[in-house]
């Protein structure tokens, strides 16, 4: 029995392959934060984030808010397209300085996780998976 010289009907057109430098990661940034029971995160841009999706605040000293800065939390809301609403109580927290000045690093809110590593959660013996979008923005030129 002879095999073919050929892997199989699969066009290279159909495969491309995957260049880490075409995906961007999910950043966004802050223009303003909202303290409340719950924080509001605006920011500059229209972003890609969905309800749970895990995110890292960013917020260089110069912006106020300290107690936010490194805080990981999940998408609870979005009442407009360019902003979020997290779990996080920041009623006694410091204040957003949206124009600080002196301030070389912009505030910014990141994505956590992606779907090309795996799912955020593994429910039981069914192995039901949830993966979330919008940790990655696809770049390519192509």
């Amino acid at each position: 029995m002879s095999q073919s010289p050929f892997p199989g009907p699969i066009a290279p057109e159909n495969n491309p392959p995957i260049n880490p430098q075409y995906y961007q990661p999910g950043l966004f940034f802050v223009s303003n934060i909202s303290n409340g029971f719950t924080t509001l995160i605006t920011t500059t841009a229209p972003h890609n984030y969905v309800l749970g999706q895990q995110v890292r605040l960013l917020i260089p000293v110069y912006y106020g808010s300290q107690q936010l800065n490194q805080q990981v939390s999940y998408v609870i809301g979005i009442p407009e397209n360019d902003q979020v609403v997290i779990p996080i109580n920041s009623t006694n927290y410091n204040a957003f300085i949206p124009n600080p000045p002196f301030g070389p690093t912009p505030p910014q809110i990141i994505a956590i996780g992606d779907i090309n590593t795996g799912s955020i959660n593994t429910n039981g013996r069914l192995k039901t998976q949830t993966y979330v979008s919008g940790s990655f923005i696809n770049i390519s030129p192509a």
